[in-house]
């Protein structure tokens, strides 16, 4: 007799992240967002591995307001320092801050959702009125509050940043949660006995990923944007810490007379958001099942 093999859970899962993977690589948008992000990547990789040309906090008024060359690929700002290395350190702590910040909102958000869709109720009320409470204010006035209450260093920055998107991510996840639960194999799991925890983790979570992917990167943009705005307003990465956003206001004096000072870290910016958007858009079209049939 054959034993024929079994299809398990674990095999599945792996089958179907294989096919969106290649349906992400497929897609235009998702391929040039993922080249975008790849290549700033290794550019922020070059800060964290110290294998930069010049030290991006080492002034030298010797070689201040120096063009672009092949010694100052980017050139050089008014103390002397390399904007390449600047705009490679800069990409590292903005992306880190980004990171963490997304990162805490989403695990905490979508527990929030979680909790407020199936259990409903009093759990419900509250989490839905802290959200909302946090939807009344402006987001970057937000993140200025929070960011000007606490110590300025890149942790309290990012914390600052996740509450603010937070409540997103609690709202998107709140609503598949609600369908979810009326499922019947949610409801056969509750009608065996398991507890509420474990059909959350085990049945309900497991069906949002694909949503809360999503939205994790079209957050990382905004959340890039958030920090620079923040930087910009004398409020983001404390000096010499360089930073897209405070280079861009150091810049802003010099935009005639050096525009390359400019030019560098705004187009950077610009790059790195438009590449997560891209991603995000690339990610969404490869978890929609009605575009499966078309690749």
């Amino acid at each position: 007799m054959i034993d024929t093999p079994l299809i398990t859970e674990k095999q599945t899962s792996l089958t179907r992240t294989r096919h969106r993977s290649l349906a992400l690589v497929k897609s235009p948008t998702g391929l040039a967002g993922l080249t975008i992000i790849g290549l700033l990547t290794l550019l922020s990789a070059l800060s964290f591995i110290h294998a930069l040309p010049y030290d991006p906090i080492e002034q030298n008024s010797t070689s201040s307001l120096l063009a672009p060359s092949a010694d100052h690929w980017f050139g050089t700002d008014q103390f002397g320092r390399d904007v390449f290395s600047r705009v490679a350190a800069g990409v590292s702590n903005s992306a880190l801050i980004a990171v963490v910040a997304v990162g805490f909102a989403a695990v905490f958000g979508t527990l929030g959702g979680l909790v407020a869709g199936f259990y409903r109720g009093l759990a419900d009320g509250v989490i839905g009125g802290i959200t909302n409470v946090l939807f009344a204010f402006p987001p970057l006035l937000l993140a200025l509050a929070l960011a000007s209450v606490f110590d300025r260093n890149w942790f309290t920055i990012a914390i600052a940043i996740a509450v603010v998107y937070v409540p997103i991510f609690a709202r998107v996840t709140r609503g598949p949660v609600l369908s979810l639960r009326e499922i019947e194999y949610v409801k056969a799991a509750t009608s065996t006995g398991q507890g509420r925890a474990m059909i959350m983790l085990r049945h309900v979570l497991p069906n949002i990923t694909s949503i809360i992917i999503i939205q994790v990167a079209l957050s990382l943009s905004w959340a890039v944007l958030t920090e620079a705005s923040l930087s910009f307003l004398g409020l983001g990465t404390p000096p010499p810490a360089p930073s897209l956003g405070s280079m861009i206001f150091e810049a802003r004096t010099l935009v005639y007379v050096a525009p390359w000072t400019m030019i560098a870290p705004g187009a950077v910016m610009i790059l790195l958001v438009v590449g997560l958007n891209l991603l995000g858009d690339g990610l969404r079209d490869s978890f929609d099942p009605r575009n499966r049939g078309r690749r």
